[in-house]
């Protein structure tokens, strides 16, 4: 029991007043006249007798009287759980959490078993409908108001991969609610994750025909440890260059020692121990990545002894291959070229291309089909079949890499896409006569979105007009730097001027090597993916030259993904679960493709109850009346109570007083 206004309790002490009017102001002396007072004698009369308590039933009334005046003042409460109104056609909606986070210990478990109960409980005649959620919702029920369907739903939700997104759910509800015109009582059983809930509040907003009942499973932090990410390579070209970094993540940890183990193919390859200190991270290297070649599955493992063991583990996917050939075609006279191009390439110590030199006249026994792509480094006159070949090799989805300079001055147009050459600019290197990249389009897959070239001194320049090529980059001159045509299913980029250091300085500069290692990647068609994704992402299956062709997908635990009418025409797939995906096309090699679940999920700190009670508040019930949700705690006033009670003592004392009064004068 509470008050309301508990300072008029000070009041109580005016309790002592009838006590004082039955003691002190009881005894009353009425003068008689007498003749004479000369017979009498003089005696002391005792006055303890006048002092004692009379009518202690009467007293008791006043005094308990006045005690319950003071505490209707009060505004005494008592709190007390206030079952809602019901609502006409009310479905009860019972959404479970089937996240990553619910694999800890046995908290699906126990939010099925907190459903079932909610279905036994339901009223004959109301309806009710099952919801799954986690990073999306799955409707596992229709509306029904038969238990069976209901059971059914509840014991078919299995625990999931997926991040924990309660502004899915209630956009969800909203939907649900606006299509069904009908008010909903919704019971969500979950463990409240605090990383579950939005950067954005109003995102939870729910509208006014949903009264929302959170049912917490857990209402304080567990501790926990994750692996919380792996950095490894993609393709391995070189064993002894490759390494692998683990960070290990601890939540409402104490700090404690822990041991990491790397594996591939399912063969523990090293072990390590490391501190992770309170609520925080310590990282782990693994110096070497002996991989046989194809595809492997590589994982690294903590002991971390803890309720969720699904984060323990973290994989990632590893290829060895070996180094494709790239055709470097430039003059006998000119090798800087070659020199500065070549050492971009193998600037990060895992080059994926091996570059084959030729010049113009070698070129005429050679076939470009067999290279991942082909260089074009400032040269004159190359034979015509060659270059005919070049053509029909773009055409099939090839690419050729143009950089013109002084020899393609005497030309009237460049090599293989016969764009017209307009003009060369020359700047001497004395003074500051030089150009510079004034404009980069940082989307092409050629240019990093951190690259800077404005620092880069063009001294010569081939003005070549675009057509219908996607002019990267321009210099301040306006002059087009990077042009991309696409011819056919293949690319050719011209460069419009040289690689060594002669035309510009741009081998000089940091923005040289991953600019030459893009334009690499992206020539040769190499998708340097990472070594993993998040449950959730999406893959492409096939492209347009892929189209009507059948594509098989494995799933972790060995299942086909796709029917048989998808497998020939889907475009793409979402990874739903943690592990390896197989994807076998039918003209390109398999992919492994790794797949994590969202290291968000291992934070198993659950949201304060006042976000809770903030997203009640926009869920208040339909307009008859904003009732309180189901078993909610509110304060009931006692105020009528203790009147009614105050009335009848006032009635009672009035009578016993006057009752004493009239005995007290016939006394008299």
């Amino acid at each position: 029991m509470g008050f309301f206004t508990p300072w008029f309790l000070a009041g109580a002490v005016a309790v002592g007043l009838p006590i004082w009017l039955h003691l002190l102001k009881k005894h009353k002396t009425t003068p008689l006249p007498f003749s004479s007072l000369m017979f009498f004698e003089r005696r002391i009369q005792s006055s303890i007798k006048h002092r004692r308590l009379r009518y202690l039933v009467l007293l008791a009334l006043r005094m308990a009287l006045i005690l319950l005046i003071v505490l209707a003042f009060a505004q005494p409460y008592v709190r007390q759980a206030v079952t809602p109104a019901s609502r006409t056609g009310e479905v009860t909606v019972l959404a479970i959490d089937d996240s990553l986070s619910m694999q800890a210990g046995n908290r699906l478990d126990q939010a099925k078993k907190m459903a079932r109960r909610m279905v036994a409980g339901l009223r004959l005649g109301q309806r009710a409908q099952v919801l799954a959620f986690g990073a999306r919702v799955q409707v596992m029920s229709e509306v029904t108001d038969d238990h069976t369907p209901l059971n059914a739903a509840i014991d078919a939700i299995e625990s999931s991969d997926a991040r924990t997104s309660f502004a899915e759910l209630a956009r969800s509800l909203r939907s649900i609610a606006q299509s069904i015109q009908l008010p909903l009582a919704v019971h969500l059983y979950s463990d409240m994750q605090q990383t579950g809930m939005p950067a954005n509040f109003n995102d939870l907003r729910l509208n006014a025909a949903v009264r929302l009942e959170p049912h917490p499973l857990e209402t304080k932090e567990v501790p926990n440890f994750a692996l919380e990410n792996v950095v490894a390579p993609r393709r391995v070209y070189d064993s002894r260059k490759s390494r692998v970094l683990a960070t290990i993540a601890g939540f409402g940890n104490a700090k404690a020692t822990r041991s990491v183990s790397l594996a591939l193919n399912r063969r523990v390859i090293e072990t390590k121990t490391v501190e992770v200190p309170e609520n925080g991270r310590a990282t782990v290297e693994f110096l070497s990545l002996e991989v046989p070649y194809g595809n492997n599955r590589g994982e690294v493992r903590i002991d971390s002894a803890d309720a969720l063991a699904a984060d323990d583990v973290f994989y990632f996917s590893v290829e060895r291959a070996d180094p494709r050939h790239a055709l470097f075609v430039h003059e006998a006279e000119n090798s800087r070229d070659l020199l500065y191009f070549k050492a971009a390439m193998e600037a990060s110590g895992q080059s994926a291309f091996e570059l084959d030199p030729a010049t113009p006249d070698q070129t005429a026994n050679l076939s470009p089909g067999k290279y991942a792509f082909v260089v074009l480094s400032d040269v004159g006159a190359i034979p015509a079949a060659f270059e005919d070949q070049l053509r029909e090799y773009v055409r099939g989805g090839g690419s050729v890499l143009i950089a013109l300079g002084h020899m393609s001055v005497a030309r009237a147009r460049v090599p293989v896409t016969e764009d017209r050459i307009e003009e060369t600019r020359y700047a001497g290197r004395e003074g500051e006569r030089f150009q510079t990249a004034a404009w980069l389009d940082r989307s092409h897959p050629s240019i990093l979105k951190d690259d800077r070239w404005d620092d880069v001194k063009f001294y010569q320049a081939i003005r070549v007009a675009p057509g219908t090529a996607r002019v990267a980059a321009r210099l301040s001159d306006q002059t087009p730097l990077l042009m991309d045509h696409q011819v056919g299913e293949g690319h050719i980029l011209v460069f419009a001027s040289t690689f060594d250091n002669v035309a510009n300085d741009f081998p000089l500069h940091a923005s040289f090597v991953p600019f030459i290692q893009q334009t690499a990647r992206y020539l040769g068609r190499l998708d340097e993916g990472p070594p993993s994704v998040l449950v959730g992402s999406f893959e492409e299956l096939r492209d347009s030259r892929e189209k009507g062709s059948a594509v098989e997908v494995v799933d972790p635990k060995g299942g086909r993904v796709l029917s048989l009418e998808e497998a020939t025409e889907a475009q793409n797939i979402q990874f739903t679960s943690a592990g390896f995906y197989e994807i076998h096309r039918p003209n390109r090699a398999d992919e492994l493709v790794a797949v994590n679940a969202d290291r968000h999920e291992s934070d198993l700190t659950p949201a304060p109850a006042e976000t809770l009670a903030l997203w009640q508040n926009t869920a208040q019930g339909s307009s008859e009346g904003g009732a309180a949700a189901a078993g909610e705690q509110k304060p009931l006033s006692l105020w009528w109570y203790v009147m009614l009670v105050v009335l009848a003592l006032a009635v009672s004392e009035s009578l016993l007083g006057n009752q004493h009064l009239s005995v007290d004068k016939e006394a008299a």
